[in-house]
């Protein structure tokens, strides 16, 4: 057995956090604790109410396995991206996974920048236990720790009844899993005072929510943002509240609250699609469930939080794919503003403001590409966690060569050494020629 500062049994990982003690995994140089519970379950009495501390356990808890995901129906890009096998369970989803480099754990050992990721999926799927985000090679390539965490999706994560003081559950959920790091990752060989919160897509868009919302702002040191839709503006409450109505209306005997707390999950997801199905308007991309502005969580937009100097200097790492909306069906009109129009003038603004910025474009393309996807949103993902066989048969990646896997060293190289406080480029200025295009010779190029 161990003490809080790590070890092994039996050539297992242990590490000691303030709910009780975990048995991990490792390679040999990188140890992985997974399915961590950061908050009680919120089930019960508990859903949809705010995340409360995990009560903990006795003894020795396994974290060999990553935990259950959120509530949730197939992803809308799960053609694109290959479907999930459903692994979701209410009891024990607010859960999240560590690697970090074993050296970490070693007596006397420094620590090691942080790096906490969240999933996108349109803020009604995804998991960060998925093999699709597992951060054994980052947390390798740049010797730092690697968090990816779960939060409360669709209308369990963002049902808006502000007469229960219901709203943003999942946007305070990752508020704590954000708390959790700083209170613990220490125990795991992670320097609370260097933590870059990041993610992709709806990822993206919490990252940088929880950089600019003063109540967790002093927790946030960088920003990685990929494919971020801040062109979205949060939800507008009025039609939050009706979307809730929807949800009310399409169930046999809601009952109030209580009466919600009491459906199986089930029943709630069955329900939510066919509000959110009557919810939508033509043409639009975002979701029926999502941040509603003014809730907790969400006090302003975080577009407008930028251009306001929410961001205050923090160092930004910002980018997108260049074909981020092949992945939606038609192009919309505003499809384009969603990702890269915002996207550009949040660098811009970041850059004016005194931040050290950096901008990409991911532009490797899947050859061949029957679709006609190009670097489509979601792309660059496994060339980020280097998960190329978590994602078999996948439209948005294709056949893999060992250009795209130089490609995926240079990228995952990049955002490595930007948490770990470098500058993988030259910062931006405005001038596009910094903008770093990640293509398919696997080298960084101007564009």
């Amino acid at each position: 057995m161990t003490d809080s500062g790590g070890g092994t049994r039996e050539n297992e990982p242990v590490v000691t956090v303030p709910a009780g003690r975990l048995r991990g995994t490792t390679d040999g140089t990188v140890a992985a604790f997974r399915g961590i519970p950061y908050a009680a379950s919120p089930v019960g009495a508990l859903r949809f109410a705010a995340p409360r501390p995990h009560p903990g356990w006795d003894g020795e808890r396994d974290a060999a396995v990553a935990g259950p995901s959120a509530p949730q129906g197939p992803s809308r890009l799960a053609p694109l991206m290959g479907a999930r096998v459903p692994d979701w369970d209410e009891d024990g989803c607010l859960n999240l996974n560590v690697w970090t480099p074993a050296a970490a754990l070693e007596d006397g050992a420094g620590p090691r920048p942080v790096l906490l990721w969240f999933h996108g999926g349109s803020f009604t799927s995804g998991s960060g236990g998925w093999d699709w985000y597992d951060g054994a090679r980052l947390a390798a390539l740049g010797d730092m720790v690697v968090v990816t965490a779960n939060y409360r999706l669709g209308a369990l994560g963002w049902l808006y009844l502000p007469e229960h003081g219901v709203g943003n559950l999942g946007s305070r959920d990752q508020a704590a899993a954000l708390r959790w790091v700083h209170a613990t990752i220490g125990a795991f060989g992670g320097d609370p005072s260097r933590v870059t919160v990041g993610g992709q897509s709806a990822g993206a868009h919490s990252a940088l929510a929880l950089a600019v919302d003063p109540a967790t702002a002093g927790l946030v040191h960088r920003v990685l943002a990929q494919s971020g839709p801040f062109g979205l503006p949060p939800q507008d409450p009025d039609r939050a509240a009706g979307t809730a109505r929807g949800l009310l209306g399409a169930l046999d005997s809601p009952a109030g609250l209580e009466g919600l707390r009491a459906l199986p999950a089930a029943t709630l997801l069955d329900a939510s699609a066919r509000a959110a199905a009557r919810a939508a308007r033509p043409g639009e991309v975002a979701p029926a469930f999502m941040p509603v502005l003014g809730a907790a969580g969400c006090p302003r937009s975080p577009l407008d939080a930028v251009r306001e100097g929410a961001l205050d200097g923090r160092p930004l790492l910002i980018g997108t794919t260049t074909d981020e909306m092949t992945a939606f069906g038609p192009l919309e009109a505003d499809g384009p503003e969603v990702f890269h129009a915002a996207g550009d003038e949040i660098a811009l603004r970041s850059a004016a403001q005194g931040g050290d910025t950096f901008v990409y474009r991911f532009g490797r393309r899947p050859e061949p590409d029957p679709m006609g996807l190009g670097a489509t949103h979601c792309a660059d993902l496994p060339f980020l966690f280097g998960t190329f066989d978590a994602f078999p048969d996948a439209p948005i990646l294709g056949p893999v060569t060992d250009a795209d896997r130089a490609l995926s060293g240079s990228f995952a190289g990049a955002v490595a050494a930007f948490v770990n406080g470098g500058a993988p480029w030259p910062a931006f200025d405005g001038d596009r020629r910094q903008v770093r295009d990640f293509g398919r010779a696997g080298v960084n190029q101007a564009v």
